[in-house]
């Protein structure tokens, strides 16, 4: 195992040039070890989406490197980029992101066909796809398409369609940002068990009592870190 799951050094990134460039991230240097719990928290405009752009290797960064897992994933190309996000990134969106005509075992399974390392026949894909929802409580809504879901259980699809692949990072963008009070609640439940279970997660969010149920909170402020600490008080779903 990797000392660090993530490890950015002295990363940048400018949007435009000259007198209308925008500066969305300074300097950042930060590192995650496997198995941590981490929260990206600032204002808006702050970089947090830029960073987890970043992360995601959904962008690149334009100067400074990003290394995953001990590989220099930050001048990849577009399609190498791709393939790291397949394998080693799960994603969770604050919109879920599913797609409507398909089930709730359909959805998870998309990742896996997607994955053209691993081959696996529909018959596995489908067992996969089953054990992930099977994980998130969901084992009794495998045939119920997005618009017979509540909120909550639209989230909990998506993170098992996270899950499905074995990622090395679970990366979360406002997770509870569509969700109420109960729901949100159950969610970040299911994440700290996750957790526990020795997942790497890391989260954006402007909610300081979201935030507060990481292990860990980094803030920023206008693109770059502007505190980094151990949550003592954390909170328990």
């Amino acid at each position: 195992m990797t000392e660090h799951r993530i490890a950015i050094r002295d990363l940048t990134r400018v949007y435009g040039t000259g007198e209308t460039a925008v500066h969305a991230l300074r300097g950042i240097n930060l590192t995650v070890r496997p198995g941590e719990f981490v929260a990206i928290m600032g204002p808006s405009g702050s970089g947090k989406s830029t960073l987890l752009n970043i992360l995601g290797c959904l962008d690149r960064p334009t100067n400074g490197t990003y290394v995953l897992d001990g590989e220099d994933v930050s001048r990849l190309s577009r399609n190498q980029l791709a393939r790291v996000r397949n394998r080693k990134i799960g994603f969770v969106f604050q919109s879920y992101n599913l797609l409507p005509r398909l089930t709730a075992v359909g959805n998870v399974m998309l990742p896996l066909l997607y994955n053209t390392e691993q081959r696996l026949s529909d018959e596995e894909c489908y067992q996969r796809a089953v054990a992930a929802l099977e994980r998130v409580g969901l084992g009794d809504r495998l045939r119920h398409r997005p618009n017979q879901l509540s909120g909550g259980q639209q989230q909990r699809v998506a993170m098992a369609r996270a899950l499905v692949n074995n990622p090395s990072i679970i990366l979360a963008d406002e997770p509870t940002g569509n969700l109420d009070t109960h729901a949100s609640r159950e969610i970040m439940r299911l994440l700290q068990q996750l957790h526990a279970q020795g997942a790497t997660i890391v989260m954006v969010t402007h909610e300081p009592d979201i935030g507060d149920y990481a292990e860990r909170v980094l803030h920023l402020l206008d693109g770059q870190i502007a505190s980094d600490r151990p949550n003592g008080a954390r909170r328990r779903a």
